[in-house]
């Protein structure tokens, strides 16, 4: 059963990608304007504090979305660990492919993502470990969402699901 309280904080962001393994016009290098919802739920409201009467201060709740999608993702790039053609020209002039890549795939794998502007262009990247669909982005997110929301909720607010907009028309969401 859903808790009674509800609040939804939205966000906005470009980006480009490409998904490599598609087979028609989303294997080519493009952006999106994306938006990123996150819902949050609550069965009671806090009873004390700077929070009173509230499920999550919603600027709680966007101060973690700029954290953990702002910060890495607007006007970068977020590629695929295994596409590693594209990669291959992000890396700086003068560095071995090889070498670079290992070092992002080894942050990949510790943290779920590596974002870094040691790039030929200086172009902010993202790494990571699935290809870059609205689908796999709302799981993403909404694992690097939940345990901010119980944390700054104090314990009081879960993440419902995370919805991308990849266009005006397209969604994607994941709950979990």
């Amino acid at each position: 059963m859903n808790a009674p309280y509800r609040i939804t904080r939205r966000i906005e962001i470009d980006a480009g990608h490409r998904i490599m393994t598609h087979g028609s016009k989303c294997r080519h290098l493009h952006g999106h304007r994306y938006a990123i919802e996150a819902v949050c739920e609550a069965a009671d409201l806090h009873h004390g504090g700077e929070q009173t009467d509230m499920v999550l201060d919603f600027g709680f709740l966007k101060d973690e979305m700029l954290t953990a999608i702002d910060g890495p993702c607007d006007h970068g790039f977020i590629a695929a660990l295994a596409d590693r053609e594209l990669l291959t020209m992000f890396c700086p002039m003068g560095r071995d492919v090889d070498g670079w890549l290992a070092g992002l795939d080894a942050q990949v794998r510790a943290h779920g993502e590596a974002t870094t502007t040691d790039t030929r262009l200086g172009t902010k990247l993202t790494v990571v470990p699935f290809q870059p669909t609205a689908e796999c982005l709302a799981r993403h997110w909404f694992t690097r969402l939940a345990e901010p929301v119980g944390r700054r909720s104090d314990g009081q607010a879960r993440l419902v699901s995370v919805k991308v907009w990849e266009t005006p028309n397209c969604t994607a969401e994941f709950s979990g």
